[in-house]
């Protein structure tokens, strides 16, 4: 299927495909991983409860979701959901005898994203997994790497891990100019060269003062503290700190 300009991001053609889920809480959840990675196509096969989408579990794991429970939609079969799809997925962590090639989440994101096709995942109840019949007939089978001992992913999570995968697909940098700006801690201004190189030099007088820069034999000292300063990024308050330390140095009497 054809695309136009408009359809060319991949958040507008990828779906995900929740075959027979048992637990609402699992359908609110997954709107939830979508939504948080900027997706939006939910399709349900046959669930459990033909009113999951306004199930009240559902809509409490959804939180502030809503908008993805109300535009998904339920379908009899397998096939109705992916009409239009021409890249589809199965995802299990059951690997099969007779079953498509593997592939892993990240290499089906990024193909996914190349190819400018409307593509589908699609992941089986949280009891039975995927039927074989359908596993077949899909083109890739996604199995997620994890503990041996313990491969088991609620539904949610499989969801919000190849949500994530082909967020990041999407761009080489998928962050928005409004992400960026949000500030996710204390972020102070960088010190200038001019800093750093006064900094270097009252340190030097410092470490003289006491003894453990000889200045007639330096050695390597001052570049390797200029080196483990340089892959710290240094801001102009913490210049000013080690400033302070310096002068408070330089002001003990001598012995």
């Amino acid at each position: 299927m054809n695309l136009t300009q408009t359809d060319t991001s991949l958040f507008n053609r990828l779906r995900f495909v929740l075959v027979e889920t048992s637990h609402p809480g699992n359908v609110g959840a997954a709107a939830r991983a979508l939504k948080t990675m900027g997706f939006s196509q939910l399709y349900l096969v046959r669930p459990r409860f033909a009113d999951v989408l306004k199930h009240p579990e559902a809509i409490a794991f959804a939180s502030g979701a809503q908008d993805i429970l109300d535009n998904a939609r339920i379908v009899d079969t397998v096939e109705e959901a992916l009409i239009g799809c021409d890249l589809v997925a199965a995802v299990s962590a059951r690997l099969r005898e007779f079953s498509p090639p593997l592939i892993t989440p990240r290499e089906l994101a990024n193909q996914a994203a190349g190819n400018l096709v409307n593509a589908a995942l699609v992941f089986g109840s949280e009891r039975y997994g995927l039927p074989n019949e359908v596993v077949m007939n899909c083109q890739w089978l996604i199995h997620i790497p994890a503990n041996p001992e313990y491969s088991s992913l609620n539904l949610a999570q499989a969801v919000q891990l190849l949500a994530y995968e082909g967020r990041m697909a999407a761009g080489q940098n998928p962050i928005s100019d409004a992400e960026k700006n949000v500030q996710i801690g204390f972020r102070g201004q960088l010190a200038t060269s001019d800093m750093l190189d006064g900094m270097y030099a009252h340190l030097e007088q410092a470490l003289i003062k006491i003894d453990f820069l000889h200045p007639d034999q330096p050695k390597k000292l001052m570049p390797r503290l200029k080196r483990l300063f340089s892959r710290t990024q240094l801001e102009t308050e913490e210049v000013n700190i080690l400033r302070g330390i310096a002068k408070k140095i330089m002001d003990m009497p001598s012995k």
